[in-house]
């Protein structure tokens, strides 16, 4: 599972160029042009990392990040602030803000590719690791394999991508349509109950005989994956 980065940026051209060069580095990316919208974006889905420009309609880029940091949700979310002004003071009001870094426009496109794989390295190394432990269950996101205990776990692709989006936040309880959203992609219509027959799936093949059950159903709530 691909790190997921959202831009908000209203100049289309610098997005565009933004979204081809962090898809071409391997990043699941979103492109938003207004910060009211992307307000309600961040409300529905959280990424591993925001790239916000300072001025922008709806809402400023400020006042988002601002808005973000007071939220429990998004309190410890890396933010990089994109900006044309490039005095300290107006820097020191930005990282003062809640912003994590500071790029000042024009940037190299290099430069800002290096700080956002140290952000991600920094803030959620488990997302560009490229092997996941939790307990038991080794898995490895290069050559696609699954051990517990030593012993080689078959999966198929769905379920692979089930249980590393499961142990990327061990012991966090996803519900069917966060697993929807982060599994299969909000672009693609998947019934919920299929959540539950892929889950019934992954549980039979990680839980080996004579092993617990690493993956524990909170009733109403959905699933999460237990050390």
């Amino acid at each position: 599972m691909n790190p997921r980065i959202t831009v908000v940026e209203d100049e289309e051209a610098l997005s565009v160029l933004l979204r081809y060069n962090l898809e071409a580095e391997g990043y699941d990316v979103e492109t938003v042009l207004r910060g009211d919208e992307a307000e309600i974006r961040l409300q529905e889905r959280v990424p591993d990392l925001l790239i916000l420009d300072w001025m922008l309609p709806g809402i400023s880029g400020i006042e988002l990040c601002r808005r973000l940091r007071a939220r429990a949700e998004t309190e410890r979310l890396p933010i990089i602030m994109l900006t044309a002004r490039g005095e300290e003071s107006e820097r020191v009001r930005g990282l003062a803000t809640g912003a994590d870094d500071y790029v000042v426009k024009p940037f190299s496109t290099p430069e800002l590719l290096a700080r956002v794989r140290a952000m991600l390295r920094r803030a959620r190394p488990e997302v560009i690791s490229s092997q996941l432990k939790v307990g038991e269950i080794e898995l490895d996101r290069e050559t696609h394999r699954v051990k517990r205990r030593g012993r080689d776990i078959k999966l198929g692709p769905t379920e692979f991508r089930l249980l590393e989006y499961l142990m990327s936040s061990p012991g966090r309880v996803y519900s069917r349509a966060q697993l929807l959203d982060g599994v299969w992609g909000h672009d693609v219509y998947v019934d919920e109950r299929t959540v539950d027959v892929h889950v019934g799936r992954l549980r039979k093949a990680v839980n080996l005989s004579g092993m617990r059950d690493t993956i524990r159903t909170v009733r109403g709530a959905g699933y999460s994956i237990e050390a």
